[in-house]
């Protein structure tokens, strides 16, 4: 093992306080919480179990947790309302606080509203939402 994976590798936990291995070298058992939703599970309130740690050079050490997989639960399955409330959200995502229309597409957060109302000169003549491609959806 390198010098630089030899600082990464802290297996009884004395230096962070959880057990600690080189990046792409963890244990069998255990995974990140993408890993675990890839597979159709959720860490269900379990503390961390271990984390895995890649140096750099200019900041700090990179730290992805890991989560045993014997402990994980399902994933809670979408209800209705969930699903009715991810429609809702997204919904205002896509309307413009300005002229209150769908765009069709999520606004900008960098504009806070469509690019026609935030850009009205360089808006083409006798362009309107109706004419926009996106208006149809």
């Amino acid at each position: 093992m390198s010098a630089v994976r030899g600082k990464c590798f802290d297996p009884t936990g004395a230096r962070c306080g959880v057990p600690t291995y080189p990046w792409r070298l963890a244990p069998d058992g255990y995974a990140t919480r993408r890993q675990l939703r890839a597979a159709g599970l959720r860490p269900g309130g379990q503390d961390v179990a271990a984390q895995l740690e890649r140096p750099r050079r200019h900041r700090g050490p990179l730290v992805a947790y890991l989560y045993r997989i014997d402990r994980a639960k399902p994933v809670r399955p979408m209800t209705a309302a969930r699903w009715a409330a991810l429609v809702k959200a997204n919904a205002a995502r896509r309307t413009c606080p300005e002229c209150r229309r769908d765009a069709g597409y999520v606004i900008p957060p960098s504009l806070g509203m469509c690019p026609t109302c935030a850009f009205p000169d360089n808006a083409p003549e006798g362009a309107s939402w109706n004419s926009s491609p996106h208006a149809a959806r």
